[in-house]
């Protein structure tokens, strides 16, 4: 299995790799990685979870956008499951990791904190990748086209979804907690003071 899985994750690298990605350059350094660390820490709080599933789901849930940018959904469910299926992965498991899959894309229709808690798992460490490395700030070199309020409304929006809809667990929230209050800040949402927790006479 463990194999299998290693396969996988250098088919979704070489898939990543092709020029006609919009993300080639930084994807997988800086998005899949980081979402694969945060998943693999957040697997110590439930240590009952098949890791290989949420690893397999970690390197699954972006593959439709690297396949296919503008039909990323339908891609992941047929051509993820196709790829699974010629590696040798059992039925069963392409089918509910295919399954988890489908329930990560649907984190604006449907409560994800009442998912199976592989899919909160990677969904919490998606979101919370977001706010790690450059990941926003790539966001406003690729639309740099932009302006400044335009990014920094798309920043909150997308921090939003993360916050609000994606990042399930409490360990993953208490983590990011400063991240997310300091990105929020960035994107617009400014203090009334910034010396308030200063005291004087320590000074």
């Amino acid at each position: 299995m463990k194999n299998k899985v290693k396969l996988f994750k250098a088919e979704v690298k070489k898939a990543a790799d092709n020029p006609e990605f919009i993300h080639r350059q930084w994807f997988v350094k800086y998005h899949l990685e980081i979402v694969e660390k945060i998943a693999k820490e957040l697997l110590g709080f439930y240590p009952a979870v098949d890791k290989n599933l949420v690893e397999v789901l970690v390197w699954l849930h972006d593959y439709g956008k690297i396949l296919d940018f503008d039909h990323q959904d339908e891609a992941v469910l047929t051509a993820g499951r196709q790829k699974l299926t010629e590696l040798g992965l059992k039925e069963e498991f392409v089918d509910r990791v295919i399954k988890y899959a489908e329930l990560m894309d649907k984190s604006t229709e449907i409560d994800l904190g009442q998912a199976p808690v592989e899919v909160q798992i990677v969904s919490s460490a998606d979101g919370c990748a977001h706010m790690v490395g450059p990941f926003m700030s790539i966001w406003w070199q690729e639309n740099s086209n932009k302006s400044v309020e335009s990014l920094m409304a798309d920043t909150r929006r997308k921090l939003d979804k993360d916050w609000n809809r994606k990042i399930t667990l409490p360990e993953a929230r208490k983590a990011f907690e400063q991240r997310y209050n300091f990105i929020l800040e960035q994107s617009g949402n400014f203090s009334d003071n910034y010396l308030a927790n200063i005291n004087r006479t320590t000074l």
